[in-house]
């Protein structure tokens, strides 16, 4: 991408790829899974190109970033995670120490998480695809999700190390990236064991418009450099975040908030999930919640399949905290 500079830091005890454009006050922007920063290009050259500097990093066992310990999940919890961006905000933002924050899926996750734990690096969040989950003190997130959606539900398909891994191996890095870009389906997402994504290796995969083989190449080379252990750790410490974020229970986001959803996307269309956004329950745990956009006929990658009209909701947000 033109203009985009790349550099390492050393961040909490890790080597974090950061991609970054502009000039101005820094926009932090969180990828998710299966993305990368490249996840942000659309949205790193509108923001820069409006006097903003954006700040894109590969997160803690993806891309670029190195250090992190991938054959343990446990260091891969919330905590550790926004760890690492704490200590990216001090060495991209040292004077004034605090961030505009935007997050899309996991990104979303961990920043709900930054939110909570660290408000003081915080001027405002856009969130997209992932809306706050409030702890539940009863609840362990694995549990209960198997017994929501059964045992080829992709979040307990990927608890047990190396064996989705080696399912993803034999299906192939390329057709992995491209089952998880093409997906549009509002229900949830199941892998049964050895079926992948359900459909026949040899059928062709047909690619949304707003995806290239170039994004496709881009994402399928750094995937195959270091495998999907690293994001899938992210799942694998659902249970240890719950049990570690014990004082965090009932707590509430106190930053100003802007919440992004396609309509389409599975997350939007989990049970209970539109009830508690749009019921008043969201509200309660983000009360400076100031706006819930719900995009028609989007999906779940919804900064790159509607980058346009995201740029403009971001810019829009964050204007109203210039000086």
């Amino acid at each position: 991408m033109e203009g985009i500079q790349h550099k390492t830091l050393n961040v909490n005890g890790i080597n974090m790829h950061i991609a970054e454009l502009g000039q101005g006050p820094v926009i932090l922007f969180i990828h998710g899974f299966p993305e990368l920063w490249y996840a942000w290009r659309h949205q790193m050259v509108h923001v820069a190109a409006h006097g903003y500097r954006a700040v894109a990093p590969d997160l803690r066992g993806y891309g670029d970033t190195t250090g992190a310990p991938n054959g343990d999940a446990t260091k891969f919890t919330t905590l550790h995670v926004v760890g690492d961006l704490v200590a990216l905000i001090d060495a991209v933002e040292p004077e004034q120490g605090k961030v505009h924050v935007v997050g899309h899926d996991w990104g979303a996750m961990i920043e709900w998480a930054l939110c909570l734990y660290r408000p003081d690096k915080v001027v405002g969040l856009v969130n997209m695809s992932v809306a706050f989950t409030p702890r539940h003190p009863k609840r362990k997130p694995v549990e209960t999700l198997r017994a929501v959606y059964g045992d080829d539900y992709y979040v307990i398909r990927f608890q047990k190390p190396g064996e989705i891994e080696a399912e993803f191996a034999q299906m192939g890095t390329k057709r992995v990236i491209e089952n998880f870009l093409a997906y549009r389906n509002p229900g949830p997402l199941y892998l049964p064991k050895g079926k992948g994504f359900g459909d026949s290796p040899a059928t062709p995969i047909i690619l949304p418009a707003w995806v290239t083989e170039e994004d496709v190449d881009y994402y399928t080379t750094k995937y195959e450099q270091t495998g999907f252990t690293g994001p899938l750790n992210y799942y694998r410490a659902l249970d240890p975040n719950w049990e570690l974020t014990a004082p965090w229970t009932g707590a509430q986001v106190k930053i100003p908030v802007k919440f992004i959803v396609g309509e389409l996307d599975l997350t939007y269309n989990a049970p209970g999930a539109k009830d508690y956004i749009h019921k008043g329950g969201f509200k309660k745990d983000v009360p400076l919640l100031q706006e819930v956009v719900v995009i028609e006929g989007a999906g779940h990658f919804i900064q790159e399949e509607k980058s346009d009209e995201v740029n403009k909701h971001i810019l829009d947000f964050i204007k109203q905290f210039s000086s």
